[in-house]
């Protein structure tokens, strides 16, 4: 019989990489040593983010610049303070009639909804009044995959962090550093990528290359000091490295991790929380605040990773998330549809999060302009060029679609869900 305990780390190991880590003239932690350096330190980093983030001062910099979008932001803040939204036992009782009030909801099990990719500032107005008017439910986690330079340059940013301190709900940037993104001579840093016909040449994502991760870091510290962004989606193992080390050094930031780093198994979700587990705080807690797991996987998939989540102290840290939709073009084979097994693990697997990234297949596909995910990638004047933003606004609401098709299915079978908190009153 094989000796379970070949397995042990010798302390020894251990001690060797705090030696490699804490090594004066190591240039791997010197070069991000100095990128907190150039940012103030720690503290001033924090602090800075902490009073980008307030409201008031969101607000501020919108009216500074007589942004269209003031308006928006005191409706959205009007309807929330009139309780104009419906709420979570109301909810339960239009889906379940009286019996409602006679049941028992366990929220340590609640899902969270997710919506991707909210890309525009004004979606969430549009969704915001279909809600209202027909007493469905706001997301309680948005993703964004917009470049961060265009909706910095339209003031998206600054209304879209707004719109999230007044409904409560959590959401995740993208930073335009990556593979794709060109250099000064107007091509890919990621010099043998030529778009979607070469990506099978990198099948771990499009990546950040040679010099990307310490200037992904580099350009996460200026939207974190700016704007107030916590929370980025992580792409790449060397980024998400970077991140616990930057969050183990006392930087309050935040990641997810994308399903295009394709963790597809439970060993693979092994690697990625022990190294988290390795770089937590002394108070148990670590930068992965969302693990989103590869298309592939299965429930058993899904549990061994909770299994793993659990061991490490990380259920209430490490939301483990997952695609119940998917863009109809261009990711997946259709139709994808996962509702019915999030609603086979939804009871006993705590902390997940059902990610709609397309509208219900049935729906998707009978779309003039099915929901695309290359789409994610169009600059606004292309899309305004070739006249498809009401296209992109029906993807987006057949997403919203997706959210709500999925509350009440968890709600028909007694199950609970995290909607946007500081709308929907528990």
């Amino acid at each position: 019989m094989v000796d379970r305990d070949r397995l042990r780390i010798d302390v020894e190991r251990v001690e060797e990489i705090n030696n490699f880590l804490l090594d004066e003239n190591n240039p791997l932690i010197n070069d991000i040593l100095g990128l907190i350096d150039k940012y103030g330190g720690v503290d001033e980093i924090n602090r800075k983010a902490n009073e980008a983030r307030d409201l008031s001062s969101l607000i501020s910099r919108l009216e500074k610049v007589n942004s269209p979008y003031i308006k928006d932001i005191e409706w959205l803040q009007t309807q929330k303070d009139n309780d104009a939204f419906i709420s979570i036992p109301d909810y339960r009782r239009k889906i379940l009639g009286e019996k409602a009030d006679s049941m028992t909801f366990d929220d340590s099990f609640a899902v969270t909804l997710e919506i991707s990719a909210c890309q525009y500032f004004p979606w969430v107005i549009i969704e915001a009044k279909q809600a209202i008017e027909n007493g469905e439910l706001m997301p309680g986690r948005f993703i964004r995959v917009r470049k961060m330079k265009e909706q910095k340059e339209d003031n998206d940013l600054l209304a879209f962090a707004a719109a999230m301190q007044i409904i409560g709900s959590s959401y995740v940037e993208t930073l335009d550093t990556k593979g794709t993104m060109l250099g000064p001579d107007g091509a890919p840093v990621n010099v043998h990528l030529g778009g979607p016909e070469t990506i099978t040449g990198y099948f771990g994502g499009v990546g950040q290359p040679n010099n990307l991760a310490l200037m992904w870091a580099d350009e996460y510290l200026y939207y974190y000091t700016n704007y107030g962004v916590r929370q980025v989606l992580n792409i790449n193992p060397g980024t998400v490295l970077i991140g616990y080390m930057m969050h183990k050094l006392g930087i309050d930031m935040e990641f997810k991790i994308s399903v295009f780093m394709g963790n597809d198994n439970p060993y693979s979700a092994l690697w990625t929380l022990m190294t988290a587990k390795l770089f937590s705080r002394t108070d148990g807690t670590s930068p992965l605040i969302g693990f989103n797991l590869s298309n592939s996987v299965d429930n058993k998939t899904i549990e061994m990773s909770a299994y793993i989540r659990g061991s490490f102290g990380f259920e209430d840290v490490v939301r483990i998330e997952h695609h119940i939709t998917e863009t109809y073009k261009s990711i997946v084979r259709q139709p994808y549809d996962r509702l019915n097994e999030l609603l086979e693990i939804a009871d006993h697997v705590k902390n997940i999060s059902a990610k709609h990234e397309g509208g219900p297949p049935e729906v998707d596909s009978k779309r003039e302009h099915p929901s695309d995910i290359l789409d994610y990638f169009l600059p606004k004047k292309d899309i305004i060029e070739k006249g498809w933003m009401d296209f992109m606004t029906q993807n987006y609401m057949d997403k919203h679609l997706s959210v709500n098709r999925t509350a009440r299915a968890l709600t028909e079978r007694g199950l609970t869900f995290l909607a946007a908190p500081n709308l929907h009153r528990k």
